[in-house]
This record gives C-alpha cells, sequence and structure tokens, in this order.
C-alpha cells in the first residue's frame, strides 16, 4: 500500500464513493472472494469490514462469473440492451466531482478515486474525434488530443 496516500474510513468515504470504488476494482482486477475485496479496497486506502462488503455485493447485484482461465470472479449482472457511449460518459462525469486542466496538447481531468479507469474507458468508446488515446489511473485521467486547440475544446467539453 502507498504509505503516502491517506487512508480513508468508510465513513469518511462515504457509501456511494465506496460502491463506485468497488465497481472499479472489480472491473479492473480479478476479485473473487470478499476477502479479495476487503484487502483490494485497503490498499485503495478505505478499510471496511466483512459485513460492509456483503451488503456492497448484494446492493450492487455482484454476481460470480468464471474467467477466461476458469477462475471466480466478481462482475456486475449484465444489464440488457446497449447503452449510448455518449450517455455514459455524460452520466460517469455527472456522478464524479471533477476538475479539468489544459497543457498543451493534454488535457487532465483529476477526479474521485476509483473513477478514472470508469471515465476513460467511456471516453475511449465514444470514439471521439478529437481524442488521440487516454491513459487512465486511479484519480486522474490523461486524455491526449491532437493540438493544443482541439485539448482546449476538449476541455470545455469534458468540464463540470
Amino acid at each position: 500500500m502507498n504509505t503516502y496516500a491517506p487512508i480513508m474510513q468508510a465513513e469518511a468515504l462515504g457509501k456511494a464513493a465506496r460502491q463506485r470504488l468497488v465497481t472499479s476494482l472489480i472491473g479492473r482486477k480479478r476479485i473473487g472472494t470478499q476477502f479479495e475485496l476487503l484487502d483490494a479496497l485497503a490498499a485503495a486506502g478505505c478499510r471496511v469490514t466483512q459485513a460492509t462488503v456483503s451488503r456492497d455485493i448484494r446492493e450492487l447485484g455482484l454476481v460470480k462469473a468464471v474467467d477466461p482461465l476458469g477462475r471466480p470472479r466478481y462482475v456486475l449482472q449484465e444489464r440488457r440492451g446497449r447503452v449510448d457511449p455518449r450517455t455514459t460518459l455524460t452520466s460517469i462525469l455527472g456522478q464524479f466531482e471533477h476538475r479539468v486542466t489544459v497543457a498543451q496538447n493534454l488535457v487532465v481531468l483529476q477526479s474521485e478515486l476509483g473513477s478514472a479507469p470508469a471515465i476513460a474507458r467511456a471516453l475511449d468508446r465514444i470514439d471521439h474525434p478529437l481524442v488521440v488515446g487516454t491513459l487512465a489511473g486511479d484519480d486522474t485521467v490523461l486524455v491526449i488530443a491532437r493540438s493544443s486547440d482541439d485539448a482546449q475544446t476538449l476541455a470545455a467539453e469534458l468540464a463540470p
């Protein structure tokens, strides 16, 4: 665990933010047990009890699936119908507080812990003409544009 990152207690993080973090973690890592999820949350700075993890799993509708190597992992239940990627991006940006900074042809989008992969994925899926590519950490997305003018336009679109 990063010793420089502040440890967030479940109460400080809040239920909605914690559940977004759970969703992000299971989307990025193979987590097959409640104890693996507890460890992943702790590594992200969120210490919770097994009972809290159990409730989050139930409330989020997580189910166990098998990955290509036959190992169990939690996944979100499949939803029927395909959602427009732009709607998904708008929804994600509306759910998370974020700020946008431009540096030449780069747009740096900083958001809540655990939200960056979902934001980057949504940006990648819309195939935005101004986006060359994205790179996501836990709370920061680096969006690469072709030019500084494109970055300014993109930043205006992504700004809260």
